[in-house]
């Protein structure tokens, strides 16, 4: 049993279908319907600075975050604020490391950034490559996830259902990213994250109004009511079972702060701003957003310990990819009124349009870098309107084959696709991103080895971490096949990473990298200074 009300239930099912409606009809409005590239893919980078920062927070923020780390946060305390403080730093290094150069040196996907100093299609199509590997996984957990939210919220049991919701979200989700393009997907992700922060600091206050506004008591609470005592405020608590803890929460920290940064839908969003300075403006918004959410989540998350204890949050989800809602339903007492129950619909119907949205900007992701960095760089002359149709063919030949295999592993622990996610992002994309924009010696085969050893490494590591096996809560329980003793592979595959691109430009000879470094600063005025954007 949930623990809501048949009238929260019934709500929820009325305000999903809505949302799943008007959400619809918003992409229709205002997709592209002409031929024009620029407003499929940037949607005429028209949004203003504050609309631009939402909708980036809205992509950052996915529904693993919202339910994954406030799960921590319930279970493993102190643990999971560091972790949530890590997606804060994440967003921070994108703003002031790469978001300037990557609006200015790219122009629709990854591979306009990569290729702009080193054109050619082998660096376009391991872009591509690179970025379903990276968001591939995030769109698995989250859909197998959805049908999993879906059946606990309306209390429906039966894995036909369950399928039935994945196969539905599927449909919606594909339909956003071929509809809406970039400037659809955007509206969604605004309203995505206004209604995911309203509700939940309204949910937050009241969690601190019971405590009586006081922090100490909430925390101290919590420690009593998790069965660990004062460990729940230590670090430590997360990865206890590990043979090397306090490293493997550095490196759990690192590949969060590097990968999520470098994450290609989230980076998409830097080519919608018209200029450098909207760039910054936008940024300040997203990262202001994130922050706050990240205060909501730990408040909400914290107090759903503090009020119904830790065994019940594990008992109902392992992973605790419940609390937020649990935490959400408990603030109410068991007495709900009619607004109260209204409150919890706004929460839930947040939470589905979190789950909708964020797959849809990475399906759109796939596609944009499918149809722009594979087909159309094949064919010198496509015209736009031919691109735009394979855009959007592409979406659906990405999105159908994650609908099915989302369908096969609903069952199973989905946490190492997410680290899969970030691990590649840390490994593969950042290295390459660094070395693409700020070394001047960086050659194609560095490139190449970077994209294509970061994600290999990755892929190879990631079967022997104790998620995927070696453990009641792993990927595989009944299997034992962990020999790396680490939840994430980020110790040995981000270095790697930038081993590979160094290695790479070191074989390539002086003669290469004296050559790009040539190349280098005849672009470096547009790249790092936004001094001329070439179309």
């Amino acid at each position: 049993m949930t623990g809501f009300s048949d009238s929260a239930q019934a709500m929820s099912l009325v305000a999903f279908s809505a949302v799943a409606t008007i959400t619809l009809l918003l992409c229709v409005m205002t997709g592209p319907d002409g031929d024009d590239l620029d407003e499929f893919y940037t949607g005429y980078s028209s949004l203003s600075a504050m609309r631009n920062g939402l909708a980036i927070a809205g992509d950052y923020i996915s529904a693993a975050t919202v339910l994954g780390t406030g799960g921590v946060i319930a279970l493993c305390g102190y643990d999971g604020i560091v972790l949530a403080l890590s997606t804060v730093l994440s967003l921070m290094l994108l703003m002031f490391l790469l978001a300037e150069p990557l609006r200015n040196a790219g122009r629709f996907t990854m591979g306009d950034a990569l290729a702009r100093r080193m054109p050619g299609r082998a660096v376009r199509v391991a872009a591509c490559l690179v970025t379903l590997a990276a968001l591939l996984p995030l769109m698995l957990v989250q859909l197998a996830g959805a049908g999993q939210l879906l059946a606990f919220i309306l209390g429906f049991s039966g894995d036909s259902l369950q399928t039935g919701f994945i196969v539905g979200l599927g449909i919606l989700m594909i339909s956003y990213a071929a509809i809406g393009g970039m400037k659809g997907t955007a509206l969604i992700q605004i309203l995505k994250i206004v209604m995911l922060l309203g509700s939940g600091a309204v949910v937050a206050v009241l969690v601190m109004n019971r405590f009586d506004w006081s922090p100490a008591t909430l925390f101290d609470t919590a420690a009593r009511q998790s069965g660990v005592g004062p460990d729940f405020l230590q670090s430590g608590l997360e990865f206890a079972g590990g043979p090397y803890p306090r490293v493997d929460m550095i490196t759990s920290q690192l590949a969060v702060v590097i990968g999520g940064a470098c994450l290609p839908h989230v980076t998409m969003r830097m080519y919608t701003a018209s200029s450098a300075r909207q760039v910054r403006r936008s940024m300040s918004w997203a990262v202001s957003a994130v922050a706050v959410f990240v205060l909501v989540i730990t408040v909400v998350g914290v107090g759903a310990t503090a009020m119904i204890g830790r065994t019940v949050i594990a008992e109902a989800d392992p992973q605790g990819n419940t609390a937020y809602l649990l935490g959400s339903r408990a603030v109410f007492g068991p007495d709900v009124s009619t607004g109260e129950t209204f409150l919890f619909t706004t929460v839930t119907t947040a939470l589905f349009l979190t789950l909708l949205a964020s797959v849809a900007g990475m399906i759109l992701a796939c596609a944009n870098s499918l149809a722009h960095d594979v087909f159309a760089a094949r064919a010198r002359s496509m015209p736009p309107r031919r691109e735009i149709l394979l855009a959007r063919l592409s979406a659906l030949a990405v999105g159908v084959p994650t609908v099915f295999l989302a369908t096969l592993i609903q069952h199973r622990s989905l946490q190492p696709l997410v680290i899969l996610s970030f691990c590649v992002g840390a490994s593969a994309l950042a290295p390459a991103l660094v070395y693409t924009l700020f070394w001047r010696r960086y050659t194609r085969t560095g490139l190449l080895c970077t994209l294509i050893g970061g994600t290999l490494t990755v892929l190879l590591l990631m079967p022997g971490t104790n998620l995927v096996s070696g453990s009641p809560v792993s990927a595989f329980p009944e299997a034992d096949f962990n020999w790396l003793p680490f939840t994430t592979t980020g110790l040995v595959s981000v270095p790697a990473g930038f081993l590979f691109g160094w290695l790479g430009t070191v074989v390539s000879g002086r003669r290469k990298a004296e050559e790009q470094r040539k190349q280098y600063e005849a672009v470096e005025g547009w790249i790092l200074a936004g001094a001329v954007r070439r179309g």
